[in-house]
């Protein structure tokens, strides 16, 4: 009987989403474009979030925003009916994430190069969007009160990755068993760079400080751009 082979198609599948992903950022960052990777499970309110922070930041940057679901556009359409922004509704046809062509793919129709700021809410889980670089400058990751502080237990890698911890939710804090201490802790375990934003994006507690947090990371990153054009020109 012939031998066999064995071939690891998942780590092969990621090898080219990451190169695929290196790229993307290269090309974004020659456009000055920003792009966020905002995960969460389901109901931890990310779509609230991003209207608040919207609110702050909209006068300042030109924003866009790429709603990712496996079906509907309930998401898309509160935020283009509620806020200057740019919008698209992107479908991932039964799959629970995006990688980097996808978002390439939706930030093409999403005319991203005249924007200063996009937004990617990914489908809502703590699994695959972990697992694929989107190609984003930023990984934010969302955890409401009420789904409990052993999150980061559960899913460690989507808190490894997560350049930021959004805890959300925080206006109904009396009403559940939630250890803030607890969970970031074990988030800073996971990840020690990891910065952390307690808030409410409903009643806008906390919403400033996250706000002023990545006004300052579109400006350092504006200013990297203008770096690079300068190297460019030199050449």
């Amino acid at each position: 009987m012939e031998e066999y082979k064995i071939i690891e198609i998942k780590e092969s599948i990621f090898e080219d989403n990451n190169k695929d992903a290196e790229c993307l950022r290269e090309e974004l960052l020659k456009d000055g474009t920003f792009l966020i990777n905002l995960m969460s499970s389901p109901g931890a309110g990310k779509t609230t979030f991003l209207l608040s922070t919207i609110e702050l930041l909209q006068e300042e940057f030109r924003i866009g925003i790429m709603e990712a679901d496996i079906d509907s556009d309930v998401d898309a359409r509160t935020i283009s009916d509620k806020t200057n922004a740019k919008v698209i509704q992107l479908h991932t046809g039964g799959m629970c994430h995006l990688d980097a062509d996808m978002t390439r793919q939706g930030l093409h129709e999403l005319d991203s190069r005249n924007l200063d700021l996009v937004v990617l809410e990914n489908v809502g889980n703590l699994v695959c969007p972990a697992e694929f670089d989107t190609g984003a400058n930023l990984k934010v990751l969302i955890l409401s009160v009420p789904e409990g502080d052993d999150k980061p237990y559960k899913y460690p890698l989507a808190f490894e990755v997560a350049d930021v911890l959004i805890i959300n939710k925080i206006d109904v804090k009396e009403y559940f068993d939630f250890d803030f201490a607890r969970a970031i802790a074990e988030a800073k375990r996971l990840n020690p760079n990891v910065k952390v934003f307690p808030l409410s994006g409903k009643t806008k507690e906390g919403i400033r400080s996250w706000a002023e947090y990545l006004a300052q990371c579109i400006m350092k990153y504006k200013e990297k751009q203008r770096d690079l054009c300068q190297e460019c020109i030199r050449k």
